[in-house]
């Protein structure tokens, strides 16, 4: 697990930042990318940031960069969210 400095996560954690896991699995013709943390109340979701905003960017650009990309719970607590690219 590593520790994601507060200009990257949004909670602030012990240290400032918060943990996450973050997996990268690759197939025959996909990357699979996975970020889990453990916050399971809040689920993300995609909505256009207002003008100017300092956030609400990330959904936006995977929605529009993967294939397709998806929230689960995790096992325990928390959630994953993931999003499947081809891979040339």
């Amino acid at each position: 697990m590593r520790s994601v400095p507060p200009r990257v996560g949004h909670e602030r954690g012990p240290g400032g930042g918060r943990h996450v896991e973050v997996r990268l699995l690759r197939f025959a013709d996909t990357l699979r990318i996975e970020v889990s943390d453990a916050r399971g109340e809040r689920r993300p979701e995609s909505c256009e940031p207002a003008e100017g905003a300092a956030s609400g960017y990330g959904l936006p650009l995977v929605a529009a960069l993967a294939t397709k990309w998806g929230v689960v719970e995790r096992n325990g607590v928390g959630k994953t969210v993931w999003a499947e690219c081809l891979w040339p």
